[in-house]
């Protein structure tokens, strides 16, 4: 006598309360990049309703945070659910050399896209050095920012 094998009601049986049990937020996938004038933060968050995102900063640190919901559907048999529903979190040390009053991000296509300044003070410049010209003594140069 041959026996039936569903792989994924056995899946669901023994992850089953694991997956929903879970409750410490996921990790989102990010990219993260700068370049002269500023940081670009990338974060994957498909299917991420957009008014469950918030992006704060307090001091030094950059939270991101997000909710994704399961999908409901009564009178329905799941025979899989594989994409996780709970919350999402991150947080980004910034440091001192960004102007967090005007950070700003926009959500799109399920990327989260935050755009965060480089402070004028932070960012590279060019110091002229003076040259003494013929009238002034050679200890007189000067270096400027």
């Amino acid at each position: 006598m041959a026996m039936s094998f569903d792989p994924f009601s056995e899946l669901d049986r023994l992850t089953g309360g694991l997956l929903q049990s879970r409750s410490a937020p996921r990790v989102m996938p990010v990219d993260l990049y700068r370049d002269q004038q500023r940081y670009v933060l990338s974060a994957d968050l498909p299917g991420v309703d957009p008014g469950s995102v918030d992006v704060d900063v307090d001091g030094q640190l950059l939270t991101i945070r997000a909710q994704r919901s399961a999908a409901s559907a009564d009178g329905v048999k799941w025979l899989t659910r594989e994409r996780a529903e709970g919350s999402y979190l991150r947080q980004f040390s910034i440091g001192e050399g960004v102007d967090t009053a005007q950070i700003s991000a926009s959500y799109e296509n399920g990327v989260l896209s935050v755009i965060i300044p480089i402070s004028e003070r932070a960012k590279p410049r060019k110091i002229e050095v003076e040259t003494p010209s013929d009238s002034a003594p050679a200890e007189s140069r000067t270096i400027t920012a």
